[in-house]
């Protein structure tokens, strides 16, 4: 892979998934980098632009498979253009779904996995010298996905839980895997339990339960979040 070499540009494109799944607090720390925020929604828009954009871009999470491609074919091509983006090595985020989306395209196995991770709780950061990206050792993260993946070749692990050995690889500087969420806001989780209530209840999840860990632990990790995005995007503008 070769990086691209020019300057990178103050636009972020971020593609959902799920409406209430958006960048949440990551786009104020990108508006105080003077970035802009551009959405675009998979399975109604051309995500082919999004994809060929040399900046910066963020793969948001969802309740579906990366494996789910016959009920949901505009995977098909969101994957296609994935594996270009990817060989190209251009500035990619992927979070939950993303994330999988990622593995996927790099040649991992993604999966059903042998359980739900549904809440708070913290992540074993893996002891990587000289590495200031994942300042979140003793932080408890918001976890919300069934599937999990195989580490690809060449990827860097960065943390685990207690459940699944992969929550979080990078490849190089430019290409960073998170699959839990940092980015949800406090005051938003409500949106959440709301939208995700069927599948709450179907594996009977304690909702009250949520929203407590939530107001408990979600300021925090808003500041860790926003560490790590600032240095992703230190380290991003100090390789152009």
């Amino acid at each position: 892979m070769t990086a691209p070499t020019s300057a990178l540009p103050k636009t972020i494109y971020a593609i959902q998934h799920l409406a209430f799944e958006d960048l949440g607090v990551l786009e104020d720390t990108f508006y105080e980098h003077d970035y802009r925020v551009r959405y675009f929604e998979a399975g109604v828009d051309d995500l082919k632009k999004a994809f060929e954009f040399e900046g910066l871009v963020i793969i948001l999470g969802g309740p579906i498979g990366v494996y789910e491609t016959t009920d949901y074919p505009f995977l098909n091509d969101e994957i296609a253009y994935l594996k270009q983006r990817l060989a190209k090595n251009l500035p990619t985020i992927g979070i939950c779904l993303g994330a999988q989306l990622i593995a996927h395209a790099l040649e991992a196995k993604v999966y059903a996995g042998h359980q739900k991770e549904i809440g708070w709780s913290k992540l074993k950061i893996q002891n990587i010298p000289n590495n200031p990206l994942l300042p979140l050792e003793n932080t408890e993260v918001l976890h919300w996905h069934g599937d999990t993946f195989d580490l690809p070749e060449h990827a860097e692990l960065l943390a685990s839980s207690e459940i699944y050995p992969n929550q979080a690889f990078r490849i190089g500087q430019n290409i960073l895997a998170l699959q839990f969420h940092v980015e949800v806001a406090a005051d938003c989780m409500e949106k959440w339990l709301i939208g995700h209530t069927c599948e709450l209840r179907k594996v009977g999840f304690d909702i009250p339960h949520l929203r407590t860990h939530n107001q408990i632990f979600a300021p925090l990790l808003e500041i860790k979040a926003q560490q790590i995005f600032q240095q992703y995007l230190k380290q991003l503008e100090a390789s152009k």
